[in-house]
Parts: structure tokens; C-alpha cells; sequence
């Protein structure tokens, strides 16, 4: 008798599973999340349920525990959650573009062992990026390792991480850096490092960004990525990260673009809800319910096509990001730049209408909307705190020199 075939599931099965899980996972954290905002308690039960549901290991190789997933196939996850809790797609959003960067600044060797310990272990990768604010990030030599010292107003999830991705100086060159705590599954521990539990702005309450400070803190050669680093023998001082290399700032970027436009489609989906349910009509309406009045139906048909027209917009630019990944090290510095400005064009727009659409909502919803217990606020809290991280006027700026000039951005970690 032949041995009966076990189906396997194909990738873009897999890619569906997850969708479900993050919509599950979205509808979850929305039930709790106005409630979860006013506390600002550090998201460590939000990052277990990602966890809980596979969500952190989504782009690792099938056979090392994850998922297989692109990047931007990763992103949906995203904005998916984000329809629930732009914090914890914030946090998400992060983590995967840090999860990306031994792909794109390490030895094949430091990229493989690091994809075997986030398939197998769910690690959580915190991130501490930001290079405006506080004092350098320096790596110094020490015997046969080094001593990072320095500190960032502004780190997500860096106290809460089973591993950090961080941005450093070492020999006035960028360097990056993957250190593991020592002791994965609890907040970040190294023996030097301290978190400042500063975070306490009017949106994205939930992302633990507070400030962290290094002092002397060890790192060895092997968490520093590359074959060849600043100092070393062979490296050319001043050399230019590859064009395929500097696809990490669209990494960032795109991400942003997708939990700003599931900011909005949540915020939609929840205007929606409370105008069937509680919404009224204007008394010269000359209608009974709201779902008739022809202004609440004129203001959300203008809302729904800007949010669907910049999820398209977004969704393209995942696709010229991937596209650009796929190319690899052989990647051209014409078609990284057409790669970037994809991802800057739908952040310029999910970052208009994201703002626009949870304002505009309220129009929708009514006065008592805006009661605080209700928490509608949040969305137009979160989006507007996230938008002014790089200013998106600069972007149009990046897009426009490239449409008339064939100028292309140049690379810094904002750009």
C-alpha cells in the first residue's frame, strides 16, 4: 500500500495564514486598545501576542521555524495590525526592517545564524537607529573586542528587545551593530546599557521610545556586521555603502507608509461601526437614519477613495522595494533610487491622508464621538506624533528632483 501524500502548504497559503492571524491579532488589541493608550504601560503582554501568534518570525526560511515572507509581504502584516493598534504596528514594522539589516550589511555567515536564532527563538529585535538626538553612538577598540558608549533621546522598543539593531560611529565611519541581550525573553540586559523610561508624548504611546544611554558597554567583533569594518585592515575609509545596501532607509520608510494607512483604514472601519450604531442625522437632513444623510455619505465617499487610492500607492511601493531586493548586490545606484522613490511617493501620500482621514472621521461620527472614554482620538494622536519623524515636505522635495532632474536622494538613515 502506498503512503497516502500529506498536502504542503504553498507560500501564498502561508502568506494567508498570516494575514488572518495579524487581522485576529488587530481585532485583539482594538478591543483594549483606547484603555491600553491612557495607561502607557511598556507593550510587553502586545509583543507576547505577536509571539503567541507567529507573527514575529514571519521572513525567515521555512526551515529555520518562519514563514518564508518577503519584506514587503512582511509590510501587509503591518498595516494589518495597525488596523487595530498603530503602536504595535510601529513596533512591528521596526522590528522587521531590523531583522533585514544583516541581510544587507553582513557576512553571509553573520545573516544565516542570525535568521537561525529569529526563526527558532521569535526573538523581538529592538532598534536603536535614530542618529539625531543625544551624543554619538561610539564603538571604540578593547582588546580584542570594543566599548560602545553614547546615548539616543528616541529608541523603539530598545528596552523591551531580545536583540538590538544599532546604528554606531566607529573610526568617524557608520557601522551596525546586532547585539543580544543577555537575556532574551525579558527586558534588554547588558551589563552598561540603561533605559530612561522617558516616553510619555500624545501619540504612539505604546512604543517604548524613550531615550537609552550606553556606557562601556561590550561588544564583540562577531556583532559588529561586515567582513571588513572601519579600523580594519583591507577597509577603505570613506567607502560608500553599495546602492543595494542602502535599501535599509526604505525598509524604514516603508514600513511607515504601511501603518499609516492602517492607522487609517482602522479608523475607518471603527467610524463606520459607530455611525450604524449611534450616529444621528442633521435635523434638516430630511432623513430618519444616519446612514442616509447625504453629507455623512458624501464625506465618507471622499475618505474611502483617498485611503483606497494610498493603499494602492503603497502596495506599489512594496513591490518596487522587493523588486530592488531581489536584484541583490549587483543592484545599480539608477535603480535604488527608483526603488526609494517609489516608497517616498506613498509616504507622502498615506501621510496626508492618514492625517486627513482621522481627522475628517469625526464628521462622520458626530460630536460624542469625541467622548475620551471612546479613545477615537488615538488614530489622529498616533499618525500625527509618527508623521513629523522625518519631515514629509523633504520627501516631496526628493521626488520632485527626481522627476525633473534625475537627481537621486542621497543616502543618510533618513533617506
Amino acid at each position: 500500500m502506498s503512503t497516502p501524500t500529506v498536502p504542503q502548504t504553498t507560500p501564498d497559503q502561508a502568506f494567508d495564514a498570516l494575514l488572518e492571524a495579524a487581522d485576529r491579532v488587530a481585532l485583539e488589541l482594538r478591543s483594549t486598545a483606547a484603555e491600553r493608550d491612557r495607561a502607557n504601560v511598556a507593550p510587553r503582554a502586545e509583543i507576547e501576542l505577536l509571539r503567541r501568534h507567529d507573527l514575529l518570525q514571519v521572513q525567515e526560511p521555512v526551515e529555520y521555524g518562519g514563514a518564508g515572507l518577503t519584506f514587503a509581504q512582511a509590510a501587509q502584516l503591518v498595516r494589518r495590525i495597525a488596523r487595530g493598534d498603530t503602536s504595535i504596528a510601529h513596533l512591528l514594522g521596526y522590528h522587521y526592517a531590523q531583522t533585514r539589516v544583516a541581510q544587507l550589511f553582513g557576512t553571509p555567515e553573520q545573516a544565516d545564524a542570525l535568521s537561525r536564532i529569529n526563526g527558532a527563538e521569535r526573538t523581538f529585535w529592538g532598534g536603536v537607529q535614530n542618529p539625531r538626538g543625544g551624543s554619538a553612538l561610539t564603538l571604540t577598540k578593547d582588546g580584542d573586542g570594543y566599548r560602545l558608549n553614547g546615548s539616543r533621546t528616541f529608541a523603539s522598543g530598545a528596552s523591551l528587545g531580545d536583540h538590538l539593531s544599532i546604528t554606531v560611529e566607529l573610526e568617524g565611519e557608520l557601522a551596525f551593530v546586532s547585539l543580544p541581550s543577555d537575556a532574551p525573553g525579558s527586558d534588554f540586559t547588558r551589563d552598561g546599557f540603561s533605559a530612561r523610561d522617558d516616553w510619555d508624548n500624545v501619540g504612539q504611546r505604546l512604543t517604548d521610545s524613550g531615550g537609552v544611554d550606553f556606557h562601556d558597554v561590550r561588544v564583540q567583533r562577531s556583532e559588529i556586521l561586515g567582513a571588513v569594518i572601519p579600523g580594519e585592515e583591507g577597509y577603505p575609509p570613506g567607502a560608500a555603502p553599495s546602492a543595494y545596501q542602502t535599501l535599509v532607509t526604505p525598509h524604514w520608510q516603508l514600513a511607515f507608509v504601511n501603518f499609516y494607512i492602517g492607522t487609517a483604514e482602522g479608523a475607518l472601519d471603527e467610524a463606520q461601526q459607530w455611525a450604524r450604531a449611534n450616529g444621528t442625522p442633521w435635523e434638516t437632513s430630511g432623513v430618519d437614519v444616519a446612514t442616509d444623510d447625504v453629507y455623512i455619505l458624501e464625506h465618507l465617499g471622499e475618505i474611502v477613495t483617498e485611503i483606497r487610492a494610498a493603499a494602492l500607492l503603497a502596495d506599489r511601493a512594496g513591490d518596487a522595494l522587493q523588486a530592488a531586493l531581489d536584484v541583490g548586490p549587483s543592484l545599480t545606484d539608477e535603480a535604488r533610487a527608483e526603488a526609494a522613490i517609489a516608497v517616498y511617493e506613498a509616504k507622502i501620500l498615506t501621510t496626508k491622508v492618514a492625517l486627513s482621514a482621522t481627522s475628517r472621521l469625526f464628521e462622520i461620527q458626530g460630536a460624542r464621538a469625541t467622548t475620551t472614554a471612546y479613545g477615537f482620538d488615538r488614530h489622529w494622536r498616533n499618525v500625527r506624533t509618527h508623521t513629523v519623524h522625518d519631515p514629509v515636505a523633504y520627501k516631496a522635495r526628493e521626488v520632485g528632483d527626481w522627476s525633473l532632474n534625475r537627481r537621486a536622494p542621497e543616502f543618510s538613515l533618513y533617506r
